[in-house]
């Protein structure tokens, strides 16, 4: 709600000023003229009266009373900057761009994932699931989706509304972008995309650290760029990457995690390799994530302010102008009323 402040309220002990110098001075007296009397002291002698000096004081009127003490009034409260300040307004600043790059490849389907209760569910589900929850831990970063398996695709940019962001990840499925996991690709599309928002960020924007967890349960299987070629230009971009492998390291054929280039990834760009057996150790894989990228959220409110002291000159200058306009239209009033009573008597 909008509210009235005074810049230098301390200003307001100058109120009670005329009252002061009215009580501590002498009054202004305005000199007429007299006429002489040779008789004067003998005059004064018969009546018992002391002469006095040949001054009046002028008495104001009360509408010129009013006046005074409204302009001064309003000359002091000018003074003290009375400021108009609006409903307070938040201005937020996020903390960092978090792109996931999931793994829609055919083997996500495969029912191994066990959770806390002992009931199995496919791994595209339990991450699905686990993505849901640590995303509500992302609040004043910005998330973005990228969903690969035969190619890399973006299903969602960057964005800090964390309920869009969640509603077009429970809308992914395998079988959308093929069933083979070209990691190599995801790391590529996800520098593109970051390469993308630095060149729509604001010039006077302070720069975001950029983060992509990548999420896969099987080896690289003929990307365009090499997942190791990928990691080394996002280094140089400053692009950091955590990997979180799903299913067992040491299972062999077409679905065998290459952990050997997994972690060449994290070691290139300065991040973290996680591996998840199961839906817990998953949960503790976005954990620990969370806890090596804490949120960077800054939020601050301000108020927009305008001055109000310039109105109330504005006000005296027209109390004045009105007060002097009616004081000549009653003189003049007066002037003409003399006139005519005048030219009467003389007729």
């Amino acid at each position: 709600m909008s509210s009235i402040e005074l810049t230098y309220p301390w200003l307001l002990l100058l109120l009670p000023l005329p009252l002061l110098v009215m009580r501590f001075t002498k009054a202004y007296k305005s000199k007429q003229t007299a006429i002489k009397v040779p008789f004067f002291k003998s005059l004064m002698d018969t009546l018992g009266e002391k002469p006095s000096e040949g001054a009046s004081m002028l008495t104001p009127r009360l509408w010129q009373t009013v006046i005074l003490v409204l302009t001064w009034v309003c000359l002091v409260f000018a003074m003290a900057k009375p400021t108009l300040l609006s409903e307070p307004q938040l201005r937020e600043q996020l903390g960092r761009d978090v792109m996931i790059a999931l793994d829609l490849s055919g083997s996500m389907n495969e029912t191994d994932f066990i959770d806390i209760a002992g009931n199995k569910s496919a791994r595209i589900e339990a991450a699905k699931q686990v993505l849901q929850d640590f995303s509500e831990t992302r609040q004043g970063d910005r998330l973005g989706l990228i969903l690969f398996a035969d190619a890399a695709f973006l299903q969602t940019p960057f964005t800090s509304d964390i309920a869009v962001w969640q509603t077009l990840l429970a809308q992914s499925d395998t079988g959308m972008a093929g069933q083979s996991t070209h990691l190599g690709d995801a790391i590529g599309l996800a520098i593109k995309v970051f390469e993308q928002a630095e060149q729509d960020k604001d010039s006077n924007q302070k720069e975001i650290e950029k983060v992509v967890i990548l999420l896969t349960d099987g080896n690289d299987t003929g990307s365009f760029v090499t997942p190791i070629d990928a990691a080394k230009v996002a280094a140089v971009k400053g692009i950091r990457v955590h990997v979180i492998a799903m299913g067992d390291p040491l299972t062999v054929g077409e679905q065998a995690l290459d952990m050997k280039t997994i972690d060449r990834i994290t070691q290139e760009t300065g991040g973290k390799t996680f591996t998840a057996l199961d839906k817990q150790q998953l949960e503790q894989a976005y954990q620990a994530v969370s806890e090596l990228e804490p949120q960077l959220f800054n939020s601050t409110s301000y108020q927009i302010t305008h001055t109000l002291h310039h109105y109330l000159i504005i006000f005296i200058l027209l109390v004045y102008l009105c007060a002097f306009g009616i004081s000549l239209l009653v003189q003049n009033v007066k002037a003409t009323k003399s006139k005519r009573l005048k030219g009467e008597q003389d007729v």
